[in-house]
């Protein structure tokens, strides 16, 4: 059976209300998206966290993803929370000696791993240097969550 819109899980409702929102304020304040686009990456965000908590593959964000996922760091109590409600353990941020490029297929791998855990996955958010990688099948490097 496929999942519609309406069964799909948000990374807004995982959230909560009040972290939902200072995420997408922070993300508009500090990255100049729109509010509407910045409530795209917010969702997409605590999305991948969530399903990095149980995730058997590796997790990398997409560029614009990890706008978020860094504005969800940040908010370093609430972030905690999450990881021990969706992980029981807290969920390490673990970049790349030297930085690097983001693995396309990893990202794209991070997508698909999202909508099979039942996430609603906005394509259009999942692309490394302006390409599309959701609809197929970094500064991060590393599997987030792995120490």
């Amino acid at each position: 059976m496929t999942a519609t819109a309406n069964d799909q899980k948000t990374g807004r409702t995982a959230a909560g209300e009040e972290l939902f929102e200072s995420l997408t304020h922070f993300v508009v304040a500090h990255n100049g998206r729109t509010p509407e686009r910045a409530e795209r990456i917010a969702d997409q965000a605590v999305a991948f966290v969530v399903t990095a908590s149980t995730a058997t593959v590796p997790m990398v964000p997409s560029d614009e993803v990890d706008l978020g996922l860094h504005a969800l760091i940040l908010h370093t109590k609430e972030y905690a929370e999450l990881c021990v409600r969706h992980a029981g353990r807290f969920l390490h941020h673990n970049p790349a000696p030297g930085g690097g490029a983001r693995d396309p297929e990893r990202v794209a791998a991070s997508a698909l791993a999202m909508k099979a855990a039942g996430f609603m996955v906005f394509d259009d958010l999942w692309t490394v240097n302006g390409t599309n990688l959701a609809q197929c099948d970094s500064d991060c490097g590393r599997p987030y969550g792995q120490a």
